[in-house]
Order: C-alpha cells, then structure tokens, then sequence
C-alpha cells in the first residue's frame, strides 16, 4: 500500500512539472496534439500506479517520451506554418455577412444546433447581427458582428481619458499575497496604513482587492459570516 502511494505521489509530481513544460493552456484551448498527448498520458499514469508489480520507469519513460514529443512538435509548428496547418488545420469561416456556409459546417461536421450553440455562447442571439463567424483550430467560435451592431466604445464617441483597471487580490482570507502587491506597485507598510485607515487588521479581512491606482475594495470576515 506504501509503494503504490509513493509511486502515484511521484507520478503526479512529474506530470504536473511536464504538463508546466508544455505550456499551461486550458482543457478547451489544447490544440489535437496537445489533447492527444494529454489523454495519453493520464492512460500511461494510471498503469503503474494500479500495477505495483510493474517498474516506475515503464510509465515515466513514455511519458517523459510523449511531452518531448510534444516540445518538439510545438518548436516545429512555430517554425514552419504549412507544418502547423498539417498538424492543427486552418480557421473555417462559417458565417458571412449573416449567411452560415453549408459546405464548411459539413467539412466541420457542424450541426446548426452546435453552430447556434457556441453563437450564443459569444452574445449574439440572431443571424443578421453577424458579420463573419470563424472556427479557430482549437473549436472556438470567433464572431464580428456588423458594425450596427456591436458595442459602441469610447474612441467611438470621442471620450477620451477614459480607461479601465483591472483588480487583483491582495488579501485572501486574512493573507496577504506579496506576487499580487508587486503587481500593483505597493509595499506592505503602504499597504497597512490602507488597513489602519479602515480601522482594520489583516486577519478580519476576507478579500482585498486592489488596482494599479490603489483604489481598493475591501469585504469583511464578518461580512462573509451566517
């Protein structure tokens, strides 16, 4: 029982160190070699976790074996685009100026239902609102919409000086990230003096947030409590 919790510990180990080697992407971004080797992979891991009798190295081999396969694929597809267009294929404009395109759907093996599906997924909820649709290599949906129809932005109505900040958490459940306060360009004493002005200390915080500018938004402990 001891080996097999050994062996399964560094077997995760080492996948989570080769799958950061790879990249770190999301289940619906891999590309089909990257969902190939990761599928791959999670049916090698499992062999000698449930066959003690097995050596480690059968499954750390391929592995290992699989992710430079990997690598090698990737530093290849950035080198040459007719190599990546062979592995990964090309976007599929489905949509044109309101009208899906029957042939590329059947190319995709794309259902209206599926191709309706992933619009509304994006916000749009009529044909006629669509300008060009694409199918990227990965399965997602790209949409423009016509001009008529999309969000109007500030540079369209001249507004100027107008501009967005993003917020990052600095306290989480009474702990303080010190990544997310080099992020926002503020010390600790800085960001103490926030805390003492707010008659707070940091354990009775349960999230802060925080911009580049410092403005902060701050909930209670007590706040969160039944």
């Amino acid at each position: 029982m001891t080996i097999s919790v050994i062996r399964t510990v560094i077997l995760y180990v080492l996948i989570l160190v080769l799958m950061r080697i790879m990249g770190k992407r999301q289940i619906s971004d891999l590309q089909t070699s990257e969902l190939v080797v990761t599928l791959l992979i999670s049916n090698i891991a499992v062999i000698p976790m449930q066959e003690p009798t097995l050596p480690l190295v059968s499954g750390v081999i391929p592995i290992m074996l699989l992710v430079g396969l990997e690598v090698l694929m990737s530093y290849f597809m950035m080198k040459n685009t007719k190599f990546r267009s062979l592995i990964c294929g090309k976007p599929q404009v489905v949509i044109w100026e309101g009208k899906p395109d029957r042939e590329k759907m059947k190319l995709l093996r794309m259902t209206t239902d599926d191709l309706f599906e992933q619009l509304r997924q994006q916000g749009v909820f009529a044909l006629s609102d669509v300008r060009y649709a694409i199918i990227e290599t990965n399965g997602t949906l790209s949409v423009m919409k016509k001009a008529e129809k999309d969000t109007v932005t500030p540079e369209q109505l001249q507004l100027k000086n107008i501009h967005s900040e993003f917020e990052i958490v600095v306290i989480s459940d009474g702990v303080i990230a010190e990544s997310s306060m080099k992020l926002c360009h503020i010390t600790e004493n800085q960001l103490q003096n926030i805390l003492v002005k707010e008659k707070l200390k940091t354990e009775d915080v349960f999230i802060m947030t925080l911009t580049p500018t410092h403005k902060y938004n701050i909930i209670k402990k007590q706040e969160c409590s039944s």
